[in-house]
């Protein structure tokens, strides 16, 4: 189904039922939408003033209309007609340049709104925890952060601008028509409500075709993408799924076709009830004004300029009856906002963080009856205590599942524990500044993820202030350098969205030269050498053995090559640390270890 996207106006004057579900969920109050235009007062105050302004000053139009017509043509008085057409030409002007101020303005407050919200949130959003993005679509966190805020532009220039200007001019124009003449004022009172509402019937028959028309177009796109890619051709194939797909498409298609006809039509009714509307009015007070009974004496040039009120109240008293509708748009817009800057923050700077600088920490890391569960009923972790000396380098083992990475990411905190305590060189690391904390642990994942810009660029996003030399020494530790020199741009090459220039290998030496750059006393490893071949392999865990006697390794592997150098070799299941020795010691043991490494811990040739 398609994506409806909260604060988008919707025709048929009913508010869209994801609006209302989203405001039944997070309700969102005025005053707190209020605060934000707060510091804007002056400017909305100036806003709303030149609305009403432009729209009492265009009502003058229909009288100067009426002043030609009665006087200035029929008397031959060209002086006054200069100054009729003079004056209908400046209130053209006038309500023009009203118009551009009015939406300078508008549209500044709506900017400089947006910015700060923009800015807030995705601050806000930074300073969530791992878990928050594990749990929520890249696709929604963008929409909130881009269409929400970016639609609230429209609460600004369009909901309350239009209320405001609708709102004037209905009650403007009113006051003029019944000025000008009293009985077609009563006669357009009782004309008007059956048009609006019979245009208003249409309009949401209109929509209800639309939208299902919307909904079958969205299948028919997530069929083609499904039907149509190379992994879902081959998985159809493979599966005898073709035919299947095929009617399923032909179905949807066929619905398209009846539903396009529907939606044609409908548009066309809309656009036919509106002429009628339009016809009909002016109609009825014509013949109004032709029968001595209602006419009441009236001039042509009052009844030209009757005509020109009326036709500019209907829309205007259409955009005011669909005032619920805007006004429920833009509250779920607010709250939607709003439900992610409300969002708690799992992960937190501490009240009173402790200094622990990089320079002079030696790196000790200690878990302490470490516990921790992704939610109450699931603990992944269950009272783990393990002591990584300074400088040494502890490997974790394990099936998949049994908490390896878990236990891994507590070290930087992407988790917090829920029970128990990580430590590095005695300081709880909760303890610790968000940014000393980093500074003192690097981290290199199995997924590595590459920016869209440039190899120097992307190395410098872990030390802007680094050197080309220091660059370039780090991409030597990492195996890297020489791949890069190659490059038709050495260090100054694209690589391309989420790295597509490199290969997975690649890619991954590229992110073990970031982290280098940074010189973390902490090094967490998690299956950063899955992608490299053997040769490489082992060509990099020489240079990372290197570098591990000044630092302290954590390590997760599934080659053995990678964890038998190990100091330690902590073996975890269902969440426990059920082995802890050396490689040759927990072989000598014979037991969950010695199990992976028959059957589970995938050796080198030579090493097995």
């Amino acid at each position: 189904m398609a994506d409806h996207t909260p604060g988008s106006r919707r025709s048929g004057g009913r508010p869209d039922p994801a609006d209302l579900r989203q405001l039944a969920d997070s309700p969102v109050s005025l005053r707190r939408i209020a605060r934000l235009f707060a510091p804007h007062r002056a400017t909305l105050a100036v806003v709303v003033a030149l609305i009403v302004l432009s729209s009492l000053v265009s009502l003058a139009q229909p009288f100067l209309v009426r002043h030609v017509i009665d006087e200035a043509l029929p008397q031959q008085d060209v002086r006054l007609l200069l100054l009729l057409v003079a004056a209908m030409l400046g209130v053209a002007v006038a309500t023009a340049v009203i118009g551009v101020v009015q939406t300078w303005l508008s549209t500044a407050v709506g900017q400089r709104v947006m910015h700060r919200l923009r800015s807030d949130l995705f601050a806000h959003l930074q300073r969530q925890s791992l878990g928050f993005f594990t749990r929520t679509r890249g696709g929604e966190v963008q929409s909130r952060l881009v269409n929400d805020i970016g639609s609230m532009q429209g609460v600004v220039t369009q909901t309350a601008t239009s209320i405001a200007a609708n709102l004037t001019v209905v009650v403007g124009t009113a006051v003029a028509m019944v000025a000008l003449s009293w009985r077609l004022a009563l006669l357009s009172l009782i004309v008007l409500p059956p048009a609006v509402l019979l245009t208003r019937q249409v309009a949401r028959m209109r929509h209800k075709v639309t939208a299902e028309r919307q909904r079958r177009l969205a299948d028919l796109h997530v069929q083609i993408e499904e039907g149509l890619s190379v992994s879902g051709v081959l998985l159809h194939k493979t599966l005898g799924a073709s035919p299947r797909l095929t009617a399923k498409f032909d179905e949807t298609s066929a619905d398209l076709v009846g539903l396009e006809i529907r939606s044609r039509l409908a548009g066309r009714w809309r656009m036919a009830t509106m002429n009628v509307v339009f016809a009909a009015v002016p109609a009825a007070i014509y013949l109004a004004a032709g029968l001595p009974a209602t006419s009441g004496g009236m001039t042509i040039g009052t009844l030209v300029a009757f005509i020109a009120l009326q036709g500019s109240l209907f829309r205007p008293l259409m955009g005011l009856l669909n005032v619920g509708v805007d006004i429920t748009s833009s509250m779920a817009l607010f709250s939607r906002i709003f439900e992610y800057a409300d969002l708690p923050i799992e992960i937190d700077e501490p009240d009173e963080p402790v200094a622990l600088p990089r320079v002079g920490a030696a790196g000790e890391v200690r878990f302490e009856g470490v516990g921790f569960a992704y939610d109450d009923d699931r603990p992944v972790l269950s009272d783990v205590d393990l002591v990584v000396p300074a400088g040494s380098t502890l490997a974790l083992v394990g099936e998949t599942g049994s908490g390896k990475s878990t236990l891994a990411s507590l070290v930087p905190r992407l988790h917090d524990v829920t029970s128990g305590r990580v430590t590095i060189d005695g300081v709880d690391v909760r303890d610790l500044g968000l940014a000393d904390l980093s500074d003192l642990v690097g981290v290199v994942t199995q997924e590595t993820y590459l920016m869209h810009a440039t190899v120097r660029e992307n190395l410098r996003h872990a030390r802007p202030d680094a050197t080309d030399a220091e660059l370039e020494a780090a991409a030597r530790q990492a195996r890297i350098h020489d791949v890069i020199a190659a490059l038709p741009d050495g260090y100054d090459t694209v690589v391309g969205s989420r790295g597509h220039r490199f290969s997975g290998g690649e890619k991954q030496r590229l992110a073990i030269a970031r982290t280098l750059l940074r010189d973390p006393a902490v090094l967490v490893l998690d299956e950063a050498t899955s992608a490299l071949d053997n040769e490489t392999e082992r060509a990099l865990l020489g240079t990372l053995a290197e570098v591990a006697r000044t630092r302290t390794t954590i390590t997760i592997a599934h080659r053995l090559s990678t964890v038998r150098d190990a100091d330690q070799i902590a073996v975890l299941s269902h969440g426990r640390v059920v082995e802890l020795g050396t490689h040759e010691e927990l072989l000598l043991l014979g037991g969950r270890y010695a199990d992976l490494v028959r059957g589970g811990l995938r050796a080198e040739p030579a090493a097995a």
